[in-house]
């Protein structure tokens, strides 16, 4: 996780992943949508996620 990915995913989470699919980009903002918080872990658990990988 690069630095800029985590301070664009705490500014505005669905952007910080939209280069990781459509699915994951609705679920965060779905979620970004009901409450900036789980935006926020949801997006970071995505990026955490996709670098171990």
């Amino acid at each position: 996780m690069s630095f800029f990915r985590v301070l664009l995913a705490i500014v505005f989470p669905p952007l910080s992943i939209v280069d990781r699919g459509c699915g994951s980009f609705l679920i965060v903002f779905i979620l970004t949508l009901c409450g900036w918080v789980p935006g926020v872990i949801a997006a970071l658990v995505i990026l955490n996620k996709s670098n171990n990988s």
